[in-house]
């Protein structure tokens, strides 16, 4: 078992090879965390960590499909086998796949709900059950702006992220009697290889209708200071959206009246980011594939 700081967190961090949770990992690790920092692609995993510096000695990688209880549990055992205790899970890891629903099939279905919403609740069984026996910890789960408020185009990961923000309700209930707190964080639209694939999906429209894209360190700064230093329940990035969301939640038939237009607002973003993309593209001087 290696030795650690007496101020220094273990943190087991999900999706940690591109997005938030890459930035997340490398913000922890800067400061002074030790992180088991585990991702589905291990080859994209390493060069994240060889590209981003991270330090070897603070930062173990692994490979882990969420989808996989077992594997859950031997990802957890790791980092208590090597630190000696888990103090901070960070439920990062999600996919997302724009259609309309009759347009998608029953492995869309499974991988939405596999991943974003069960793989979530693997994690946070094996870690609860550490952290319940040494009455100490805190589960953060990522949700999105869409466990607030429904968004056609994108039901299935609504579905998905319906589910994590419901389930983390309830187990912050659970978990508060054995001393383990939980947070959840509902972001907008953020500047991450996931928004990139919804950039070409007329379905994603509604992703791109808010004011302003989020970057990671804002995410990575709200995550840090609201969630693991003060231990809010919910965090909404940002909350003006989020009341919107939330509005339009409480009073579904009125979402019928603002989605025309937050659609045709967002389709307007979409175009003019995906054209500016383009246009920053590199010419080639050869032909090329």
């Amino acid at each position: 078992m290696t030795p650690i700081a007496a101020s220094s967190r273990v943190v087991v961090l999900s999706g940690a090879a591109s997005g938030i949770g890459r930035h997340l990992t490398g913000l922890r690790a800067a400061r002074g965390d030790r992180l088991l920092a585990p991702d589905v692609d291990l080859a994209a995993l390493e060069a994240a960590a060889h590209k981003d510096t991270w330090p070897a000695d603070r930062v173990r990688l692994a490979a882990l499909d969420v989808r996989d209880p077992a594997a859950w549990r031997q990802t957890i055992q790791h980092a208590v086998d090597t630190w000696g205790r888990l103090d901070v899970l960070l439920n990062v890891a999600g996919v997302i796949q724009p259609g309309q629903v009759h347009d998608q099939n029953s492995r869309d279905i499974d991988w939405h709900l596999d991943i974003n919403a069960k793989g979530l609740i693997y994690g946070t069984q094996a870690a609860a059950a550490v952290m319940v026996a040494q009455r100490s910890g805190q589960i953060v789960n990522l949700a999105s702006m869409a466990a607030l408020a429904a968004v056609p185009g994108l039901a299935l990961y609504t579905a998905s992220k319906w589910a994590v923000r419901g389930f983390s309700l309830a187990i912050a209930q659970e978990l508060a009697p054995h001393g383990v707190r939980v947070s959840i964080v509902y972001p907008d639209a953020v500047e991450t290889p996931m928004l990139d694939k919804q950039l070409d999906y007329q379905e994603a429209a509604l992703t791109f209708s808010g004011p302003r894209l989020l970057s990671v360190e804002e995410v990575g700064r709200a995550i840090v200071e609201q969630a693991i230093a003060r231990g809010r329940l919910e965090i909404i990035l940002p909350w003006g959206r989020g009341f919107l969301s939330k509005l339009t939640s409480c009073f579904p038939p009125w979402a019928a009246h603002v989605l025309p237009t937050l659609t045709a607002k967002g389709l307007r973003r979409q175009t003019a980011i995906r054209e500016r993309g383009k246009s920053r593209a590199p010419t080639r001087s050869t032909p090329g594939p």
